[in-house]
């Protein structure tokens, strides 16, 4: 679930995740980096949630529950599935199921890595220009998912234009879902459907037609850029 700094609709957006989350109770809903307390301030939240609701105590329960959210997902024992990418500080699924979750992500550490990270084409560990988390070469990508018995890393934080991005010899796989992305970038968006076979089908799909104008006078952040 993203939590969309640049629209209007981040009460409507979140509350129908988790009406879905309700009556599909199986399915799965994963923290990224705009749930993070800060940067939905930042971004517009907080003052949505006052302007709907009249007060802030609707914004201290949705980031209560950002905090239980899980980081990662896995899919049939296959398919690793979260926001940014891999950890120097996580060899293996169990080191990551043993973090204590239920809390606010911090600003460094392997918690910050799993939502921050990217692959990168150079090998091995790498300074991240995002200023948070690393860059992970293919060297590092196919090591984890051997170690896990894992075919695929499935992960989203960048944009890329088709929707969705093979990379990595095929260990990673990138998957946008916002189309169009700050009004301006012209791409196309993408869902990565799973068969009962673990046959993997990418649904792709143009922005709908705009209805209402956004409010843009804020700086466009390039955190998938």
């Amino acid at each position: 679930m993203k939590v969309d700094k640049l629209l209007k609709w981040n009460c409507m957006a979140t509350s129908l995740n988790r009406m879905i989350k309700h009556l599909f109770p199986c399915g799965w809903l994963s923290i990224c980096i705009h749930s993070i307390c800060p940067l939905i301030f930042r971004y517009g939240f907080y003052d949505e949630c006052l302007r709907k609701y009249g007060n802030a105590n609707v914004w201290k329960y949705f980031t209560d529950l950002f905090d239980y959210l899980p980081l990662t997902a896995l899919i049939e024992s296959q398919i690793f599935c979260l926001h940014g990418g891999l950890s120097p500080s996580l060899d293996t699924l169990d080191n990551i199921r043993a973090l204590d979750r239920i809390q606010e992500v911090p600003h460094e550490g392997p918690m910050c890595d799993l939502l921050w990270s990217d692959p990168d084409d150079r090998c091995g560990w790498g300074i991240s220009p995002r200023g948070a988390g690393y860059t992970f070469g293919q060297d590092i990508a196919a090591q984890f998912n051997h170690t896990n018995g894992l075919s695929l890393i499935s992960r989203a934080h960048q944009l890329v234009m088709e929707g969705y991005n093979w990379c990595q010899e095929k260990n990673v796989v990138t998957v946008f879902s916002a189309p169009n992305y700050c009004y301006r970038c012209g791409n196309m968006a993408a869902i990565l459907e799973i068969g009962e076979n673990m046959d993997q089908n990418f649904l792709q799909f143009d922005p709908a037609p705009r209805q209402i104008e956004p409010d843009n006078t804020r700086k466009t952040p390039d955190y998938f850029l």
